[in-house]
């Protein structure tokens, strides 16, 4: 696989970015399915939800989020890259909180544009413990990223 000059670079034609959509759902859909305990229970309920209430509705956010996605991980991905050492997701968790930050602010951007009641109360529920599994999925997230842009 080629090196790109930025993370949005690996999703330039609509087949990569197909593919890579289809490895966020599946990891998405990983990350929940792992999820435990009472807020486990919560994300489940809130992902159920959503895929019931508005089917196709998941998929489609998914696809439009990823190339924001990937311009939030681009500052990350660049200084990775510069410490020429690891793997990805290490230096991920290695800063958690900040990239937990800088994702969740692409969905809060988009819950408070959102016109989908339903959905945007779904969010709001489940927002407090959000940030906990970004940080759990992090690994996983920069073995996806490393996947297609390494």
């Amino acid at each position: 696989m080629p090196r790109f000059a930025t993370l949005s670079d690996v999703i330039a034609t609509d087949e990569a970015k197909q593919q890579v959509v289809a490895d966020c759902q599946a990891l998405i859909e990983q990350q929940v399915a792992a999820t435990s305990g009472v807020g486990g229970v919560a994300l489940k309920a809130a992902f159920k939800t959503v895929t019931t209430l508005a089917p196709g509705y998941y998929e489609s956010r998914v696809e439009k989020l990823v190339p924001d996605l990937l311009k939030r991980l681009q500052p990350f991905w660049a200084d990775f890259q510069t410490s020429g050492s690891g793997q990805f997701g290490d230096y991920l968790q290695s800063r958690a909180q900040e990239v937990a930050d800088s994702v969740l602010a692409v969905t809060d951007q988009r819950a408070a544009r959102s016109n989908r009641t339903a959905v945007t109360s779904v969010y709001k529920a489940v927002r407090g413990s959000a940030v906990e599994h970004i940080q759990a999925a992090l690994p996983a997230v920069g073995a996806l990223v490393e996947k297609y842009a390494a």
